[in-house]
């Protein structure tokens, strides 16, 4: 099983476009060691041919032409993507299908709840179905499933308690399919990969999948609790937009620390994360702790 890191930032990417935090400034002008980002996605093969790409980011162009295994190989018009699936129905995660329209029938694994977003509060399946179509797969939030074409392995969705988009019409009351976390495994080396770029709360579900898995490739959106507060971007806290942050009292380093797992990582990096530079004290503080932090075409092989 090989992973590929598309992309390794939050909503918005690294530099945002519009922000000028210490962050994004510095890698700007120079004053910052820092590698720009683009948002969140992985792909997943078996055979380093067909792929899975779970979540599609508004930079999924950009990333398919960083990812030679994606681009067209075996035909006038083709691709190594033979399906798609949503972690949520959030606008960085899901917009890039758009992107896609120019193939044939988009195979789309998701939840109930991420299909009911799509086609009601971001209707992009319904502007889809003028041009490729999509085809719905329910995944199920309890039990695995292999996706056709994509032997050897295996994706259990775990529901997450996080928080549907800002545009959903139950923002403020979760229901379960909203967020999934991913046990991704290779059924022939029996190795494994939980990935959750949206991550608000450790519930034991998420715990044991934590303690299972050889790799976690998990929420690193905020450093601190109240970091956007602190900067003056949003009155709102970390969990107020469904994210566990990295420091203090039962934070994401003190959940890492206490698994065994052989690789963790961070991704989902919002661009205010003092981990993006290079040179901080956050980041030798995660290195002391052996936890990286995710890049774009970072592998992970099983």
């Amino acid at each position: 099983m090989k992973i590929v890191v598309l992309g390794s930032a939050a909503g918005g990417g690294f530099p945002q476009w519009n922000c000028n935090c210490r962050n994004c400034a510095g890698l700007r002008n120079g004053t910052v060691r820092a590698t720009a980002r683009t948002q969140s996605s992985i792909a997943v093969s078996a055979n380093g041919t067909d792929w899975v790409l779970i979540n599609a980011s508004p930079d999924i162009l950009a990333q398919i032409r960083a990812t030679p295994a994606l681009q067209p190989a075996r035909g006038q018009r083709d691709t190594g993507i033979a399906a798609v699936m949503l972690m949520d129905a959030q606008i960085d995660h899901v917009t890039g299908l758009l992107m896609l329209r120019e193939g044939k029938e988009l195979p789309l694994y998701c939840t109930a709840q991420v299909w009911r977003e799509l086609n009601q509060g971001l209707p992009l399946v319904p502007v889809l179905s003028h041009y490729c179509g999509v085809r719905w797969h329910a995944l199920p939030i309890e039990g695995g499933m292999q996706v056709p074409g994509i032997d050897g392995i295996r994706f259990t969705p775990l529901a997450l308690n996080s928080k549907a988009p800002p545009y959903s019409d139950h923002r403020n009351d979760p229901h379960p399919g909203d967020n999934i976390g991913l046990l991704i495994e290779d059924t022939q080396t029996g190795k494994s990969v939980f990935y959750a770029p949206g991550l608000g709360a450790i519930d034991p579900q998420v715990d044991a999948a934590l303690q299972t898995a050889d790799c976690v490739l998990v929420d690193g959106t905020f450093w601190r609790a109240d970091e956007m507060i602190a900067l003056g971007f949003s009155k709102k806290m970390a969990a107020d937009m469904g994210h566990l942050p990295q420091s203090g009292d039962g934070g994401m380093i003190a959940v890492l620390d206490g698994i065994k797992a052989r690789r963790k990582v961070l991704i989902h990096i919002n661009n205010t994360n003092p981990i993006l530079d290079e040179d901080s004290a956050e980041r030798a503080l995660l290195a002391r702790h052996g936890i990286e932090v995710a890049f774009d075409g970072m592998e992970i092989k099983s």
